[in-house]
C-alpha cells in the first residue's frame, strides 16, 4: 500500500513540475525542512538544508515572475519540456527516498511532469481563449494551483 501512495504522491509532484518547473523541488525542499518528508540519513538529506530551501524558493519566485512575461517560451519547447521532466523526476525521487523508493518516485515524477506539462498548457490555452486571449487569469490560477497543490502533496507525504 505504501508503494502505491508513494507512486501517487510522486506522480502528483511531477504534475506540479509540469505546471511550474521550479515549484516542485522548492515545495519538496520546504517539506523536507519542515519534517513532512523524511530525508534524514538518505541521499536526499541535503534538500532539508536552509540554503537549499532558500535557493529553490528564490528560483520559484523568479519563475512565477518570468512566466507572466509575454516573451516567455512555451512550456512545450524542448528546453522547457526537458527542464520540467528533470525537476518532476527529481522531486518525485526525493519523495520516494523518504520510503526508500527513489526509483519508483523518479519514474512517477517523470510521468506526472509529462501530464502536467501537456495538461497545463491545454488548460491555460482554454482559459485564455475564454478570456478573449487574456492569458493572465490562467497564469495566476496555474500559479496558485502549482504552489498550493505542491505544498499539499509535500504535507500528504507526512501522513503516509
Amino acid at each position: 500500500m505504501t508503494q502505491v501512495l508513494v507512486l501517487l504522491l510522486a506522480l502528483l509532484i511531477g504534475v506540479v513540475a509540469g505546471l511550474r518547473a521550479m515549484t516542485a523541488p522548492a515545495v519538496v525542499a520546504w517539506g523536507a525542512m519542515l519534517g513532512w518528508i523524511d530525508v534524514g540519513d538518505k541521499w536526499s538529506e541535503w534538500m532539508a538544508h536552509p540554503i537549499t530551501v532558500t535557493v529553490l524558493t528564490i528560483f520559484l519566485f523568479a519563475e512565477l515572475v518570468t512566466d507572466q512575461l509575454p516573451k516567455t517560451p512555451s512550456r512545450k519547447v524542448p528546453p522547457q519540456f526537458i527542464a520540467r521532466l528533470i525537476m518532476g523526476g527529481f522531486a518525485g525521487a526525493v519523495i520516494g527516498s523518504a520510503f526508500f523508493h527513489s526509483f519508483i518516485g523518479l519514474g512517477a515524477g517523470l510521468i506526472g511532469a509529462v501530464l502536467g506539462t501537456l495538461g497545463g498548457a491545454a488548460l491555460r490555452s482554454r482559459v485564455s481563449a475564454a478570456r478573449n486571449g487574456n492569458d493572465r487569469p490562467g497564469a495566476f490560477g496555474e500559479d496558485v494551483l502549482a504552489v498550493g497543490g505542491g505544498f499539499l502533496v509535500a504535507f500528504l507525504v507526512s501522513l503516509v
